[in-house]
């Protein structure tokens, strides 16, 4: 497997880092190559991918020197090309005695017969919902066909968990679903069309994730539409959309929130945490 960190991470929503954080396994070379990728040190498939090769038994002692630190959940991050592994580190790992709470954290371009294998294993579904213009996908991310693939997942997701996210005593996530959107600049109208077919079609009782942390990275810097920070009234456009359509479950984030997620995975901390 080749990974670009092991790492214990607080900045998730609420539900999902709590105060202690999440053991997070962020999978390298993404299945997708978003063009102003936060992650993009280790998400290209080309060229200077950081990462490190392992062993299912070496990560395994990662991430169980992590859990026993006290951390309760384990995340795996773009993990669509990794779908047997992550199967074999839960299956380990209860063979070890583990039973953390396990999160699917995916960009959603998934093959939706393999999120019906995971029924069962993985108690949190946290995907995005990146794109509801096809073109968009095809433009910036070079997923063609990516956004009937995100519904189809989205959906077999939602019918494994439906709309409650169930939590325990200290407010972490136990079981459920939270989908989660970045709004890009200058395209208020896909975001809210996101919405609306999550609406109509889920639930509007789901836990939305609604994030304003983008900001352009070096190599979207020059981009006539995504080389520029999102304006707060962009935002609230969103925002209040969202309110509109009947959405009151889940987290929003603050106009400044870009100064605070670049994450640098050149460091064993990639958040400094």
């Amino acid at each position: 497997m080749f990974i670009g960190s092991v790492c214990i991470h607080k900045g998730e929503e609420p539900a999902i880092s709590g105060k202690k954080g999440i053991c997070n396994v962020f999978f390298s070379r993404c299945n997708m190559q978003c063009l102003y990728c936060q992650n993009h040190q280790i998400s290209l498939r080309k060229g200077n991918t950081q990462g490190n090769y392992y062993t299912l038994e070496d990560l395994l002692t990662e991430i169980t020197t992590i859990l026993n630190m006290g951390v309760e959940a384990l995340g795996f991050v773009t993990p669509t090309h990794y779908t047997p592994h992550v199967k074999a580190i839960i299956m380990r790992l209860h063979e070890l005695g583990y039973r953390p709470v396990t999160v699917y954290n995916t960009n959603s371009y998934d093959n939706t017969q393999i999120i019906s294998e995971f029924e069962g294993l993985i108690d949190v579904y946290l995907p995005d919902f990146k794109y509801y213009n096809s073109s968009f996908a095809s433009l910036y991310s070079d997923t063609p066909g990516y956004t009937e693939a995100a519904k189809a997942s989205l959906k077999e997701m939602y019918r494994q968990k439906g709309s409650t996210v169930v939590l325990d005593d200290e407010g972490l996530a136990v079981t459920g679903l939270i989908i989660r959107h970045l709004v890009l600049p200058g395209m208020t109208e896909d975001s809210i069309n996101i919405l609306k077919w999550v609406a109509s079609e889920l639930s509007p009782d789901i836990h939305i994730s609604l994030m304003s942390q983008y900001y352009p990275v070096n190599e979207v810097y020059d981009h006539p539409i995504l080389g520029r920070r999102l304006e707060p009234y962009e935002y609230e456009k969103v925002v209040l959309a969202m309110n509109e359509m009947g959405f009151s479950k889940g987290w929003m984030q603050q106009p400044d929130s870009a100064d605070y997620y670049k994450p640098d995975f050149g460091l064993k901390h990639p958040f400094n945490e």
